[in-house]
């Protein structure tokens, strides 16, 4: 293939990959005249060529906090599927482990470029990208902040790809108590304390369901009559049989909420909800 002929046939690889970036496959023949062709539809005495996806890597400007990054086109992505405490931010101080998942997470990336891979859902309601991090030796960043217990899960559906083995790799750091599974702030805490005062930040919390009662667009899963979690009752994939959970000792993990005088935990996925021992 001279050097016209390879010219060509880039710019009509990388146009055929534009139009129909979802094609595998492009086609190759010569004409009778030794003209050579390219295509993504079929043709007689064709040569099936194959294309392999092409990733584009990225350098980053600076890490905000554990979950957040700013690439050095300014895109500001959110890390998928994890949540690490905050760093202080203005009147803010730091959540306990905060700091901590930050500088991981500088010396993580340091001298790095990275790519994205994205899930049902492309953008959060701050207009920042959600992706899964991934470095130039295919580690998953997001994933290492799980399994390194600098990170809780925080599943937001339709977006699911990577949930089993961020489960195992929680489950796997709460075990061995990593990062914030070590620290006192994170203990969990009974349900039947939540009854009065305000709840900052993420918390674990445990109690037995004494009763579940079902509205148009949740169900309430009681923990007391001053605490409970709002469980969507759609898609109900993503949860088993609301009843299931009557009557066991559950820890759910979260953020917590108060309308009036009732404190609430609204649930995304079953991931946030562990069934425990009585």
């Amino acid at each position: 293939m001279n050097i016209k002929t390879q010219t060509t046939y880039s710019i009509i690889l990388l146009l055929i990959f534009v139009i129909n970036p979802l094609s595998a496959e492009v086609f190759s023949w010569q004409d009778e005249t030794g003209k050579q062709h390219f295509s993504d539809k079929p043709h007689i005495d064709a040569m099936v060529m194959k294309l392999k996806p092409q990733h584009s890597y990225h350098t980053i400007k600076r890490v905000s906090d554990g979950d957040t990054i700013v690439l050095e086109n300014n895109n500001k992505i959110r890390l998928l599927g994890i949540n690490t405490p905050e760093v202080a931010k203005g009147r803010s101080p730091a959540e306990a482990g905060g700091n901590r998942a930050k500088n991981w997470l500088i010396k993580r990336l340091k001298n790095q470029r990275v790519r994205l891979e994205y899930d049902a859902v492309k953008q959060d309601k701050y207009n920042r990208t959600l992706a899964y991090v991934f470095t130039e030796n295919n580690e998953n960043i997001n994933l290492e902040l799980v399994a390194n217990g600098l990170a809780s899960l925080s599943i937001y559906p339709p977006s699911l790809k990577y949930i089993d083995k961020f489960i195992r790799a929680e489950d796997k750091a709460l075990q061995e108590k990593f990062g914030i599974w070590n620290l006192q702030a994170y203990a969990p805490k009974k349900a039947k304390s939540i009854k009065s005062g305000s709840y900052y930040g993420w918390h674990r919390v445990v109690g037995k369901v004494i009763s579940i009662k079902t509205a148009r667009k949740y169900h309430y899963v009681n923990f007391s009559n001053k605490f409970a979690l709002k469980i969507p009752r759609e898609p109900r994939a993503l949860f088993p049989n609301i009843d299931f959970y009557k009557g066991k000792k559950i820890e759910a993990r979260g953020w917590i909420s108060k309308s009036k005088d009732r404190y609430s935990m609204f649930i995304r996925h079953a991931s946030a909800i562990k069934i425990l021992k009585i």
